[in-house]
């Protein structure tokens, strides 16, 4: 009999404790289906755990594969790296479609740009919250209304006449009087490429991308680098883009900025240990 009423008093405990258990875990994960990334619950277990995404956007005459060096050090470290492609046609319209690859993110982003694609993200970021941090690689930076070739430097390789440093082809449905440009051979090894050994350099010139007179041409229309903390890395050997050109868009940025000895408008390519440094700088500002 004592265990028989011992028994009747254990089993409502029992029912206690696991109907307590359900009730917390119930309140925690709501029988409602599956959580999932937009879900409350996963949302703040994602502010907690999640390590900022980097987003890669490249250049004038490159492509994505001009990032390769940043993305093998940055995925060893544990990052989740997307480099993107960049249409290179028109600067509010490159914009907007890395912007819409942005939106695409959950979670905090560190955003980097080369050369034009620096014009890129300085407006592609505009308005997308979750990107946290800009860097600017041998990149321009402009300000509302000014052009991505505004901001060449004056002593630039690129301030030679256009029929010394470019192919012009035309290209389908393209606003009148604009062309595909193409760097000529000796530009593109000696001038934009110079950091790079000449046989990569001279592979990289023959599978270079064109982009479109326009792409220069457009006025910026947002300056992102005002209201999102920036980080500007400058080769001092940069010749399309000048070494003054850019501090003086790092002074106004208000940029953490470094000076790498050397280098080219591809030190991304030639040294990319030393790009991917500033990025993780950028990286661990991020909260």
């Amino acid at each position: 009999m004592k265990a028989s009423t011992t028994r009747r008093r254990f089993i409502p405990m029992a029912l206690a404790v696991a109907t307590a258990t359900t009730a917390t875990m119930a309140a925690a994960f709501p029988a409602s289906g599956p959580t999932t990334v937009g879900h409350p619950a996963a949302q703040a277990v994602a502010s907690q755990n999640t390590k900022p995404t980097v987003v890669l956007v490249h250049g004038a005459w490159a492509d994505t594969s001009s990032w390769n060096g940043e993305v093998e050090i940055l995925r060893r470290a544990g990052y989740t790296v997307r480099a993107i492609g960049n249409p290179l046609q028109n600067l509010t319209t490159d914009a907007l479609t890395v912007k819409d690859f942005l939106k695409s993110i959950p979670g905090p982003i560190v955003l980097v740009g080369h050369s034009y694609g620096g014009s890129v993200i300085t407006n592609a970021a505009a308005g997308v919250s979750n990107v946290k941090a800009l860097v600017y690689v041998d990149a321009a930076a402009p300000a509302v209304g000014e052009t991505t070739a505004q901001l060449s430097g004056a002593t630039s390789a690129l301030q030679r006449p256009a029929s010394q440093l470019f192919d012009a082809v035309s290209y389908a449905n393209a606003p009148a009087k604009a062309s595909n440009l193409y760097l000529k051979k000796d530009v593109f090894v000696t001038k934009f490429a110079s950091s790079v050994p000449r046989e990569q350099a001279i592979n990289l010139w023959a599978s270079q991308r064109a982009a479109t007179t326009v792409a220069f041409s457009t006025p910026s229309k947002a300056a992102a680098w005002k209201t999102i903390p920036s980080w500007y890395f400058i080769s001092s050997g940069d010749q399309i883009i000048t070494p003054e050109s850019e501090k003086k868009m790092a002074r106004r940025a208000g940029s953490k900025v470094t000076i790498f000895p050397g280098g080219s408008h591809l030190t991304l390519v030639s040294d990319p240990a030393a790009v991917t440094k500033v990025i993780e700088s950028a990286i661990a500002s991020v909260k």
